[in-house]
């Protein structure tokens, strides 16, 4: 593996992957994005935009609290995940052990995920949350581009979330 330009050293590469949304209602979000031109894609109970080298993802907001291992109280949460992807389960561990060495608190330590990856995740000392993830379904060019692909489901098995809702 090179070094990307974004890299400098050991240091957590220059990147964001992918920030997802926790909405209240997933049909009622994915129509306002698509109602702006956005074109999503339907993923069991998730919606994925690409945008540029990264990627939008649309889901339920307490899914996604629950994934990133914290309680969404309704004031510590904002209902955003960034997500910082890298090309090793080895960079996962890496990342967030050198992220908690530097002051976040570890919300999900490193382990597999239910999409065949392996993740982690942190809040930054203001209360960002991230996940830092290696996720073989969604490959990173040698720029650390992301590149949401074709996933052939149609709407209609893609968690009951259609265009029209």
């Amino acid at each position: 593996m090179g070094v990307s330009r974004w890299s400098y050293g050991d240091d957590m590469e220059q990147r964001l992957s992918i920030v997802t949304l926790g909405v209240r209602d997933l049909a009622v979000a994915r129509r306002f994005y698509e109602s702006l031109g956005w074109v999503g894609q339907g993923v069991e109970a998730t919606v994925f935009f690409q945008v540029g080298g990264l990627a939008v993802i649309l889901w339920g907001r307490d899914e996604l609290a629950e994934d990133v291992g914290i309680r969404d109280d309704g004031a510590t949460f904002g209902g955003i995940v960034l997500a910082h992807n890298v090309r090793s389960r080895t960079e996962v561990d890496d990342v967030v052990a050198r992220a908690e060495s530097f002051g976040a608190a570890v919300t999900r330590a490193p382990r597999e995920t239910f999409y065949g990856g392996y993740a982690g995740c942190f809040r930054d000392p203001d209360g960002h949350v991230w996940e830092v993830a290696y996720n073989p379904g969604l490959p990173l060019d040698a720029d650390g581009n992301l590149t949401v692909p074709r996933f052939g489901l149609d709407d209609a098995d893609a968690g009951g979330v259609d265009a029209t809702g």
